[in-house]
């Protein structure tokens, strides 16, 4: 099994920015803890800051992968594109986010995606990507 998972915007800077919302631990330190709990899945990663790269990166695995763990971050609330991207592909995308938008700005309630997504994961910090894996088991 692949499941590809792409982060968005600033969640390269996991560990150092505003650990009080996004916790300490970097992606990269917490991917290999994921790839120790699922051995039998084969785990990829990608972030971009750009609105571009992401869709770029869902059309390349979203017609071979297994599933696809999304965090789009902030254009979760504002791309129609990216959310025309997850329409488009056939690969199912799980969307995560790490804090609990529905506690933050009104802005950050609305979700493009949402409803070209399996389901949505919120508020779980960086162990809703660990429950994603598991749905897509």
């Amino acid at each position: 099994m692949e499941i590809m998972i792409i982060n968005g915007p600033n969640l390269n800077l996991l560990g150092r920015r505003q650990p009080e919302i996004y916790g300490e631990d970097s992606f990269e330190d917490f991917l290999l803890h994921l790839k120790g709990l699922f051995p039998e899945v084969s785990l990829h990663y990608f972030q971009s800051n750009s609105e571009g790269g992401l869709i770029d990166k869902l059309h390349e695995v979203g017609f071979s992968y297994d599933g696809i763990i999304l965090n789009a971050g902030a254009y979760t609330h504002t791309s129609v594109a990216i959310a025309d991207a997850i329409a488009g592909i056939d690969t199912p995308v799980i969307e995560v986010h790490i804090s609990n938008v529905y506690k933050r700005e009104s802005f950050r309630q609305h979700s493009y995606l949402s409803p070209h997504c399996e389901g949505v994961i919120v508020g779980f910090g960086l162990r809703g990507y660990e429950l994603a894996v598991h749905y897509l088991l």
